[in-house]
């Protein structure tokens, strides 16, 4: 594994929320057990920039918005597919807050995504229709960042999706190994992104 040049790069810190940590709605297993690590890194970079799902009531990619569906069952969405979910990051809840034990005092930019009741967004720089931004590329542009490097949750989702498409829009991109965990629903789609990731020239760092 090799370290990149910190002090050029961002760190991208990517939806270590309530909800996604153990006890949470939608909790990654051991997702509370990488914080410790990205807070000793966040004052070696640049920049830090946290995303954050800031998701509506009865946003679509829950399954109580569905009647008849369960969690985990998938609806046709924009030639496409949907994953449902439980209820989970509802703007202003308590689950939708950052982990208490995360330091977000060095962050520049919180970016929230997932706010549109008909889109879902696992990407930090998209919504789910891949064209609608977020502002974040045109910020670490503004900054002159062309390096980043990826942590947070879930490794198989948000910071796969994230990865793909900081990739096309230019930028060089890592994945601190120690830094994410992942859903792995369905089973196997941990491996399978992160073979993807490599594919596409994503280093793990």
């Amino acid at each position: 594994m090799k370290r990149p040049d910190f002090k050029n790069s961002a760190l991208i810190i990517i939806d270590i929320q309530n909800d996604f940590c153990p006890g949470g709605a939608l909790a990654v297993p051991d997702g509370d057990s990488i914080i410790s690590t990205i807070n000793s890194l966040c004052s070696q970079f640049r920049l830090v920039i946290a995303a954050q799902d800031w998701h509506p009531v009865k946003h679509i990619s829950f399954a109580s918005t569905h009647p008849g569906k369960q969690v985990y069952d998938t609806i046709p969405w924009n030639n496409d597919t949907q994953i449902l979910w439980p209820d989970h990051c509802i703007a202003g809840s308590p689950g939708s807050a950052f982990h208490p034990a995360l330091n977000t005092d060095l962050c520049s930019l919180i970016i929230r995504k997932g706010i549109n009741l008909e889109i879902d967004s696992y990407s930090a720089f998209f919504e789910n229709d891949h064209i609608t931004p977020t502002g974040l590329a045109g910020y670490l542009e503004e900054q002159k960042i062309t390096s980043l490097v990826l942590c947070g949750l879930a490794t198989d989702y948000c910071i796969y999706y994230s990865a793909l498409d900081a990739v096309k829009l230019g930028f060089s991109v890592s994945v601190l190994q120690e830094g994410v965990r992942g859903v792995n629903q369905p089973e196997g789609s941990i491996e399978a992104a992160i073979s993807d990731m490599q594919q596409k020239g994503i280093e793990f760092i």
